[in-house]
């Protein structure tokens, strides 16, 4: 299964969640969920207080949090964010701000983890978290219920929150259960099919097994759990690879058919058809023809209706817009820079960018919704509108090197070096952040390598400003901080071969090997540290 970045973003940007396309207005889920429904975001009382998070950087600080939570008998919710974020700005905006989830977190231990905290990469290491935002739910015994990607809804929070309060099992003996004929709740069926399977770093099963495994699990699932095996179907179909049989056979294109027909059916399972839409076609419809054509179709009438749902949220209306041009780009080529769209679609994708950037006045929704708009203009090849509305929205951010990140991107996309250096060095000197800075500068590194080999100097200045920032750094080699380093090595590594400046690439490792040398032999950042420069 795809692990897209927001809005299924094709640039180098760093990776997260998928976030918009998947963060669900409260009360959707209500009647399938078996809660009573809560009441729609624009009807949600502001907050009057916040939620109590605990901030941890450290092994301590997570083990105070779940003392605490065994304590006094109380589940433990950690959430994994960084300040850039998009789909963890859309998280702010759309329910960590809600009085309701406010209220209910006084039933839980809130453990919030900084990704560019210090030390906050060695706990990413412990929780085997990867990609922003992600949301783990533990017992108050320390073990692991259930754990949510970005796109998690509040309603799906509050329901597994509500779950975890009443004892909810771990998602391993669940999963256990269910594979082996036993009986399962309606209840732990739901978490099976909300649970963040593409997300997990393949903790529960391999990720070329688990479209099999979650389609047996779909055809397993009771009648009156409809909505939670055509969950399961959908992450079957979106993780089926090419050449894969169909999860379900023959009977599942009308199946998916029906539900792209009912628009409350598909409403349910908006977060999947939006993040998913071009996967679940080419599953099902692997090649271009009449079939294809009438499953496209379908398929957008679904996500146009899901486009113009006010009950939704401005970011999920626009991910649905943009599955829709991800649709529409169905079978050219991956790196057309133009692409033949009908002309009404852009037009859309044109007027609603712009009606959300006159609209948007939350500070957090700006930062999850534009830069997922600033994507899609892009991917309808509008990038005269796409760096218009970045550059525009440059003083608005409280995270500017995000925008510079993808502005760099389209510059290389359309192959201006200079100005896709220019703002891929300006959002490495604008970040911050231990582990971002890390990440913006292997960026940096990265396009150097690409777009100027010829510049040695350049390239061993930028190499060795990361590495100096790393070694200033306690736990720089582990997780994302780790893999942003291992970048710098391979780029390094490629650009050197056939004896190409190994002068320079000597003096890298030389600036490095007294920081491998202070590690400990049984450090695992040891054996990234020294494997570095290994290609």
């Amino acid at each position: 299964m795809p692990n897209r970045p927001l809005n299924s973003l094709r640039h180098p940007l760093p990776t997260v969640r998928p976030g918009l396309r998947g963060l669900m207005a409260a009360g959707v889920l209500a009647a399938s969920l078996g809660l009573p429904g809560l009441p729609a975001q624009a009807a949600n009382p502001p907050a009057t207080s916040s939620v109590a998070w605990l901030e941890a950087s450290a092994q301590a600080d997570i083990d105070r949090a779940f003392a605490q939570g065994k304590g006094e008998n109380k589940p433990v919710l950690v959430y994994w964010g960084a300040k850039w974020c998009p789909p963890c700005n859309q998280l702010k905006a759309t329910l960590f701000n809600r009085q309701d989830f406010i209220e209910r977190s006084r039933s839980f231990v809130a453990v919030h983890i900084d990704g560019d905290a210090p030390g906050a990469q060695k706990l990413g290491a412990h929780f085997k978290v990867r990609g922003y935002p992600t949301l783990i739910l533990f017992s108050p015994q320390g073990q692991e219920i259930t754990r949510l990607p970005g796109e998690a809804e509040p309603t799906q929070v509050m329901n597994l929150l509500q779950q975890g309060l009443a004892g909810g099992r771990p998602i391993k003996a669940v999963l256990a259960d269910a594979r082996s004929g036993k009986a399962v709740s309606a209840n732990e069926w739901r978490t099976l099919a909300f649970y963040s399977w593409d997300t997990d770093e393949a903790q529960l099963v391999p990720a070329a097994e688990r479209a099999a495994l979650l389609g047996r699990l779909a055809a397993a699932c009771p009648p009156a759990e409809a909505d939670s095996a055509t969950r399961l179907l959908l992450k079957a179909l979106a993780a089926t690879e090419p050449g894969q049989p169909v999860p379900g056979g023959a009977a599942t294109e009308p199946r998916v058919r029906q539900l792209l027909a009912d628009a409350a059916a598909s409403r349910r399972q908006m977060d999947v058809l939006v993040n998913y839409a071009p996967d679940i076609v080419r599953a099902l419809a692997p090649k271009a023809g009449p079939a294809q054509t009438a499953l496209v179709q379908a398929t957008d009438a679904a996500l146009a209706r899901l486009q113009g749902d006010a009950t939704l949220s401005r970011g999920d209306q626009f991910s649905a817009l943009s599955a829709r041009v991800d649709l529409a780009r169905l079978d050219q080529p991956e790196d057309s820079l133009h692409p033949k769209l009908p002309k009404p679609l852009t037009e859309e994708v044109k007027a609603t960018a712009a009606r959300m950037d006159r609209e948007i006045t939350d500070g957090f929704e700006r930062q999850a919704v534009i830069t997922g708009a600033a994507h899609t203009l892009a991917s309808a090849g509008l990038w005269q509108d796409s760096n218009a509305l970045l550059e525009s929205n440059l003083a608005k951010s409280h995270s500017p090197y995000y925008l510079m990140s993808q502005l760099g991107g389209n510059a290389r996309r359309l192959g201006d070096k200079p100005a896709a250096l220019r703002w891929y060095g300006q959002a490495w000197d604008k970040s911050v952040g231990p582990a971002t800075r890390l990440q913006w500068g292997a960026n940096y590194v990265s396009a150097l390598v690409e777009l100027a080999p010829q510049d040695e100097g350049g390239i061993e200045k930028a190499a060795g400003k990361v590495l100096a920032e790393a070694t200033a750094q306690d736990g720089a080699f582990y997780e994302r901080s780790a893999r942003s380093l291992q970048k710098v090595g391979s780029q390094l590594a490629k650009w050197g071969k056939q004896g190409h400046h190994q002068a320079v690439i000597g003096r890298l490792q030389a600036q490095l090997a007294p920081v491998c040398a202070k590690l400990p032999a049984a450090d695992g950042q040891k054996a990234t540290c020294d494997g570095l420069f290994k290609g």
